[in-house]
């Protein structure tokens, strides 16, 4: 099992902090380190930006938004990373959710998994430097009736194929991201229920490509914190504001995917209440509302022996690259959780 480290979102006041985070990983052997977009900060600026200041270390988009780009953009995009960084660039895509789609693109989120399916094909065909031309649903290219002609793209990506990640939560898009897709990006993964929730669904789409999980990078996201094992409610604590919200408010009520993710972990009767106060405004009561056992299953809490065992438990449940997000309040509180990452893998084996 490999490691990876999340940035997470450029421009909250850590600018530098990221950088030399991101540098110290390079260093450490870390395989690759992502960043993520919103409705603020861009992934593709950031990712050059670590790329030029970086060796080794991938650069990886967790996410592009798929509705922030045609697909047409996200090729080139993805072609000129991959050349400026000498061949360390990977892909990963993702629908957002309904509020950001509709309300800062403009864009309507209705059958998020067939314009997927669409936008991987069209970039996929984009990348081979063949003459683009698309007939779908959603797309296509060129234009009828118009001047357009079918164009091939100008830039020479390092590789002939740039590995391409989807977000994925639900079931069937955790299925058709196993059929067309590279790797997966997870996020609030348990190793106790990551069969049932992902693995499963994972496996099927790849046997409906004809493929096995051989060679699918299976990438989950967790955030670190690291202390003594006496601690470890309290270090969970920390974390209780970022599960709210994931929970609790990211999204509808009807549309939220890390919600209906608790749920599917056996958290049925508290996802309700965490929601139910969250939306209401009661962000502290939500908070408050999430069981300590959901924190602790979807977060790498304690010693170095302990992240170790728990790194153990992931990559006996199939993960093949565990992306970190170390906490910290200072650089050097998230070096220190950086270089705990490192050593606790070391301490499971599995390099």
């Amino acid at each position: 099992m490999k490691l990876g480290i999340n940035l997470g979102y450029w421009g909250a006041g850590m600018d530098a902090d990221n950088l030399a985070v991101a540098q110290e990983a390079d260093r450490l052997g870390y395989a690759v380190c992502w960043a993520a977009e919103a409705y603020g900060s861009d992934a593709p600026t950031v990712l050059s930006w670590v790329a030029a200041q970086t060796e080794r270390i991938d650069v990886g988009s967790a996410i592009f938004q798929i509705p922030a780009r045609t697909p047409a953009m996200t090729a080139m995009t993805a072609a000129t990373l991959d050349s400026l960084s000498g061949g360390r660039f990977r892909l990963g895509l993702g629908v957002s959710g309904p509020q950001v789609s509709e309300g800062w693109y403009g864009v309507k989120f209705d059958k998020p998994l067939a314009r997927t399916r669409e936008y991987v094909e069209i970039v996929r065909k984009a990348m081979t430097r063949e003459r683009l031309s698309y007939e779908g649903q959603h797309w296509t290219l060129p234009l009828p009736g118009g001047p357009g002609k079918p164009l091939k793209l100008t830039v020479h990506p390092q590789r002939t194929h740039i590995p391409l990640y989807i977000a994925a939560i639900g079931p069937k898009n955790l299925t058709q991201t196993g059929e067309i897709a590279d790797g997966a990006l997870l996020i609030f993964p348990s190793a106790d229920h990551l069969e049932e929730t992902a693995i499963a669904h994972i496996r099927e789409g790849r046997e409906k490509a004809g493929k096995t999980l051989e060679g699918f990078d299976v990438c989950p996201t967790l955030p670190l914190a690291v202390g003594a094992d006496k601690d470890v409610s309290a270090l969970a604590d920390t974390f209780r504001p970022y599960t709210a919200l994931y929970v609790g408010g990211m999204g509808s009520r009807k549309q939220n995917f890390y919600n209906q993710l608790a749920r599917r972990m056996g958290y049925e009767k508290e996802a309700t209440e965490i929601q139910d106060k969250y939306l209401a405004g009661d962000k502290e009561g939500a908070a408050a509302a999430i069981p300590h056992r959901l924190i602790d299953q979807t977060t790498l809490l304690g010693s170095v022996e302990r992240i170790a065992d728990r790194m153990q438990a992931y990559a006996a449940a199939g993960v093949t690259t565990l992306t970190l997000a170390p906490a910290g309040f200072t650089l050097e509180e998230r070096i220190a959780s950086l270089r705990a990452g490192s050593e606790a893998l070391e301490r499971a084996g599995l390099v």
